[in-house]
């Protein structure tokens, strides 16, 4: 199995040190977007391909897709990592200015931030060892352990399914769990588990069963009332997929052209 993200946890605290600072200081009505020079953008850096470390460094989809939507508006992207159920309160509160960490645009969420277009649509697969024969899918998940990251839809989909639901603040420690048969399974991302595969972990794990769609896309999030930031990146992620820049990073990403 590749090693690089079962590290990713120590990495990412690391490299936020490097990155990490306050929110612009934005008027909450969104009146001072137009003069905003700088776009603090919180992610939680575990979530390969969306945002995840690599020597120190943020790397992934999210984060060229926010540099992206930086160029686009005139602003310098700052990425903040936090921790995954720490996002929307730091939004709530100016210490970020958007969030871009692969966030479902749940009804639940949207009740407290403001969230753009949607940008991919995903879904929620089980992962197990490979000498696992006994767990097919969601319907064989009762009873069972079950790993997933803290404040995602692998929570709910964990315990309609009859699981005890381990939550853990970075997927990386999913991983280490099934590897150390902490867990029987893992419900994470499918393309975060396809990537991962990809990249070595097939050696080891497997997807088994169906994936269970979302019925909310994928979207960045900035504050509920801040809405000219919001009229600016929703502009910015039309022109970038109008001029093939959209299409170009999510092929680099997930090798192949947008689903959406």
């Amino acid at each position: 199995m590749n090693k690089k993200y079962l590290v990713m946890a120590v990495t990412a605290a690391a490299a936020a040190t490097l990155l990490a600072g306050c929110g612009s200081s934005t008027d909450k009505q969104g009146g001072a977007a137009d003069e905003q020079k700088t776009l603090v953008v919180g992610m939680e850096p575990t979530f390969p391909p969306f945002e995840f470390t690599d020597n120190g460094k943020y790397v992934g989809f999210d984060i060229d897709l926010a540099n992206a939507i930086g160029e686009k508006t005139g602003m310098q992207v700052e990425v903040k990592s936090l921790g995954f159920d720490a996002l929307i309160p730091a939004l709530r509160s100016g210490q970020i200015d958007m969030i871009a960490s692969g966030m479902d645009a749940t009804p639940e969420r949207q009740k407290q931030v403001s969230f753009t277009e949607p940008y991919f649509q995903d879904g929620y697969s089980v992962v197990v060892r490979k000498d696992n024969d006994t767990i097919h899918g969601f319907d064989d998940l009762k009873g069972r352990t079950v790993g997933t990251q803290v404040g995602t839809k692998g929570v709910d989909l964990g315990t309609e399914a009859g699981a005890t639901v381990k939550q853990y603040d970075a997927n990386s420690q999913g991983w280490m769990e099934l590897q150390s048969n902490t867990c029987d399974a893992v419900i994470i991302n499918t393309s975060v588990a396809l990537y991962y595969l990809k990249e070595g972990g097939d050696k080891d794990l497997k997807i088994v069963g169906d994936s269970k769609k979302t019925d909310a896309g994928i979207a960045m999030a900035v504050g509920k009332d801040n809405t000219k930031l919001l009229e600016k990146v929703n502009k910015a992620l039309a022109d970038l997929k109008a001029d093939g820049t959209y299409a170009k990073l999510y092929k680099k990403w997930f090798g192949v052209d947008p689903q959406m």
